[in-house]
């Protein structure tokens, strides 16, 4: 996560391309710089995108399923072997089960074709919005550790961008941090999926249901001793979801 510390404006950004088809390469790429993004690569093979990660380590990925010598399922979690690019899925694949899949193996958001390209860049511009780093108020140069977060057996670091539970360091993709985070902001309070999904994804509307799931799952799988029995991040029945202030230490 150490571009979220460091990225300031759309033009630092850079964005891969990963698909076979020229059109829809070529249209996202014009699409793209209208809004104001220059470093675009691209590629059309899972070995030409593990071969351009690698050289430039792109921010974001736009990254296609179907790909002529593999899929990009399993090259998404390739990816993350050099680094932690926001990955979103651009794919023709729209049943749940394959959405699932797509945030099972570390992607970060997910978009079927046929698409609206105009779609694509708001959700990279609301993306990089969601992890700019604010001014830092008179509060907060005060205090010794800012915008650290403990609640019993992990700690959550938004300065540094890291999750620590019982004193270990564990990996967390920026989507799934960025949502613990939003829960360690507002402990106790019930958040419904589409309050999620606005104020974390921030795409106003109703998102889809099962991204918000998948992410809760793997925070819970993370920081619940028993994630099938949670007793941190809990379901509230017909409401949403809350982190439980019973274990947050001040």
């Amino acid at each position: 996560m150490k571009w979220v510390k460091t990225m300031t404006n759309q033009t630092d950004i850079k964005i891969a391309i990963v698909d076979d088809e020229p059109s829809i390469v070529t249209m996202l790429q014009m699409v793209l710089r209208r809004a104001g993004f220059h470093q675009l690569y691209d590629a059309s093979t899972c070995a030409e995108a593990l071969d351009l990660v690698q050289r430039v380590s792109p921010d974001i990925v736009l990254l296609d399923i179907t790909l002529p010598d593999g899929s990009g399922l399993e090259l998404c979690s390739k990816l993350r072997e050099y680094g932690n690019p926001h990955i979103l899925f651009l794919t023709a694949k729209a049943s749940d089960l394959d959405v699932l899949r797509g945030f099972a193996m570390g992607g970060d958001d997910y978009i079927t074709k046929p698409f609206n390209p105009l779609e694509v860049a708001a959700r990279i511009q609301a993306r990089i919005r969601r992890l700019e780093p604010e001014a830092p108020t008179v509060s907060q140069v005060k205090r010794p550790e800012p915008g650290v977060y403990r609640f019993g057996r992990f700690t959550v670091n938004e300065a540094e961008g890291e999750l620590i539970v019982e004193g270990q360091h564990v990996p967390c993709p920026a989507q799934v941090f960025h949502l613990l985070l939003h829960f360690c902001k507002f402990p106790g309070v019930v958040f419904s999926k589409t309050q999620l999904y606005d104020q974390v994804w921030g795409i106003n509307g109703q998102g889809d249901d099962s991204t918000v799931m998948v992410h809760i799952r793997r925070i819970r799988e993370k920081i619940e001793i028993d994630p099938g029995n949670p007793k941190l991040l809990l379901t509230v029945r017909g409401l949403g979801y809350k982190l439980s202030k019973e274990f947050q230490e001040q």
